[in-house]
């Protein structure tokens, strides 16, 4: 009789069939997702000055959240995983703060109207 290692007696504890979410909760997620992007089409068109980007930015991380626990059945998984995806959505909403902070360090030596690069 062979003894069994951690591994695999915790691979034995754990089904390999994921968990199964109602027909009902994916449908309401995906409405939310499709009304989500038409207030994403809407807010596009309306000119709210230096909160544009952070109001798509916005939205399209609530949209993002909603694929990853649902769609990817995160909200189901661990608890660790999901502090690993906060953590990881932190750090990059601190990478593109930083970078915007940068943007308008530099804007007022900004040429208007020149782009370098671009060759016509």
């Amino acid at each position: 009789m062979a003894e069994t290692t951690h591994a695999e007696a915790r691979a034995s504890d754990h089904p390999t069939v994921g968990h199964v979410v109602p027909f009902r909760v994916l449908a309401t997620v995906w409405l939310a997702l499709l009304a989500l992007t038409v207030v994403t089409v809407e807010v596009a068109g309306v000119d709210i000055g230096n909160f544009n980007l952070g109001v798509a930015m916005a939205i399209a991380t609530v949209k993002a959240t909603l694929v990853l626990l649902y769609f990817m059945h995160m909200r189901y998984d661990r608890p660790m995983n999901a502090i690993v995806f906060v953590a990881a959505l932190l750090f990059v909403a601190l990478f593109v703060y930083i970078a915007l902070l940068d943007t308008r360090a530099y804007e007022p030596d900004l040429i208007p109207g020149y782009a370098p690069g671009i060759t016509r």
